[in-house]
């Protein structure tokens, strides 16, 4: 990869010459692929006064232009498990849950 470039999560890198060797040429090896799983840092890893010297060594951040069709809204933590998100469902969704017959016994 060139100097400078960044990794992200899930991306995929490859070598030549590197991966199994070759069927019926085991001299000879295939491409070793990569598939890059970063791990990010925990919450609050750096203090807030270290911030700024790490904010100085990136790259500057990008203006965003807001329009007038934007909204701003809260960006909140999302729990799976909770159970209150369950209750905000989508109407779509509700098509999908109709009634759940189970098999019946016949009776003679």
């Amino acid at each position: 990869s060139l100097a400078g470039e960044v990794i992200k999560h899930g991306d995929l890198r490859c070598v030549r010459d590197e991966g199994m060797p070759i069927y019926k040429a085991p001299l000879e090896k295939g491409i070793l692929i990569i598939q890059f799983l970063v791990i990010f840092p925990e919450k609050h890893w750096l203090s807030l006064e270290k911030l700024p010297q790490l904010e100085a060594l990136l790259p500057p951040r990008q203006k965003v232009r807001i329009t007038d069709d934007m909204d701003q809204v809260e960006l909140k933590e999302f729990c799976p498990n909770e159970q209150n998100w369950r209750q905000h469902r989508e109407a779509y969704e509700e098509d999908e849950d109709g009634p759940q017959a189970g098999v019946q016994c016949q009776t003679a």
